[in-house]
């Protein structure tokens, strides 16, 4: 009886195994057929917004060409609808624009973003609104710069004279401490100033060589030091009692190589072909005067205006007080009078050259002067210009 019931159970169990093969394989078997004749596959859907996707490809195909001035206009105004919803989104469509330049892909990131606007009554009435308006009276897109003196041919021409000699700003930046946009912005008032007040010069050399204007007499280099004023900021480097002394550090960072004072000094600032040290006594002048008015207890770090201003009007006019005015020479550009101090703050904060010579984390830094000899020559060779 018990090894007829083990057989049994034996039995059994083997039916059991075959028959859980069998299952499996019938399984798989059927799986296989139905991928292979697509029974498993899952309906497609056509996404709800096609339609939208289809008009923006027709709109901006691959070979679209679209006229700059007014592609530019209608990208401006949706972004400026787009930023009071969704300001985010309206920051990464201008970035990727100045970013890349390219229009067609930036207007089709504004019509992508318009997609989930299209429900919106507020928006599209505001979409409406903007796009109704005309040649006439759009000013606020205007494909040029909202500061007028930007937008002379001059103004390109510097921006492509200034790219020559980032070198050696930055290399003066890292000498005194003071950041490169800073020395930048006193360099403009008096490029551009030079630019309109000797047309001759800048018809014949500046503009076709795009180069900066060197001064060669009353005025020096190409950030118009005027002699008692490299004099005067020679003496404070030494003076250890002057409210304009910078510290030990710097002393030596106008020494001379020979006893011909005068002649080397002169040399040095009418450089046409290294305007190195035109940058250097422009930035210790700078730094000399924040460093005053900090010690009378009125900083002005964070005033690029009157750092301008006072660089303008010089030393003598320096005097510390609690609200100082933006000023000094006038500069006529088409018609319109602008002061020194003005055109330095409308260049630091326009975003202009920006790529080129960004904001620091501070505009001075005390650490003392860069840790290299002072050689100016080694920083010539990307550098060739001058008038």
């Amino acid at each position: 009886m018990k090894r007829s019931g083990l057989q049994k159970f034996f039995k059994f169990l083997l039916l059991t195994i075959v028959g859980l093969f069998f299952l499996i394989g019938l399984g798989l078997s059927g799986a296989f057929l139905a991928v292979k004749f697509h029974l498993t596959d899952a309906p497609g859907v056509v996404d709800i917004n096609d339609r939208y996707f289809q008009e923006i490809k027709n709109k901006y195909g691959k070979h679209t060409k679209i006229e700059a001035s007014s592609g530019e206009k209608e990208l401006y105004k949706k972004i400026a609808v787009l930023s009071k919803y969704y300001p985010e989104n309206a920051g990464y469509i201008l970035n990727a624009y100045n970013t890349s330049n390219n229009l067609v892909e930036a207007l089709r990131m504004a019509e992508a973003a318009e997609i989930h606007l299209k429900e919106n009554s507020s928006y599209l009435n505001d979409v409406a609104e903007i796009q109704s308006l005309t040649d006439s009276d759009d000013e606020l897109f205007s494909t040029g710069s909202i500061y007028e003196w930007m937008n002379i041919s001059e103004w390109r021409d510097f921006k492509l004279a200034v790219a020559k000699d980032r070198a050696l700003i930055d290399s003066v930046a890292n000498l005194t401490g003071v950041e490169p946009r800073l020395i930048v912005s006193v360099l403009v008032g008096e490029q551009i100033r030079l630019f309109n007040s000797n047309r001759e010069a800048y018809k014949r050399w500046i503009s076709p060589l795009k180069v900066l204007f060197v001064e060669s007499s009353f005025s020096y280099g190409v950030t118009g030091i005027k002699l008692p004023t490299a004099k005067q900021i020679e003496t404070y480097l030494k003076d250890s009692s002057s409210v304009f002394y910078l510290g030990k550090e710097y002393e030596k960072l106008l020494d001379f190589e020979t006893g011909a004072i005068a002649t080397e000094r002169l040399t040095r600032l009418t450089s046409t072909k290294n305007h190195f040290y035109s940058y250097l006594y422009a930035a210790l002048n700078i730094k000399q005067m924040k460093v005053q008015w900090e010690r009378m207890g009125y900083p002005i770090d964070h005033r690029p205006e009157i750092l301008a201003t006072l660089y303008n009007i010089g030393f003598d006019s320096s005097q510390p007080k609690a609200n100082p005015v933006v000023g000094g020479s006038g500069i006529n550009i088409n018609g319109k009078r602008y002061s020194f101090g003005a055109i330095a703050y409308e260049f630091y904060y326009s975003g202009e050259l920006f790529d080129l010579f960004p904001f620091k984390k501070t505009r001075f830094d005390f650490n003392g002067p860069d840790t290299y000899a002072l050689n100016p020559s080694s920083t010539t060779e990307a550098v060739d210009g001058g008038a």
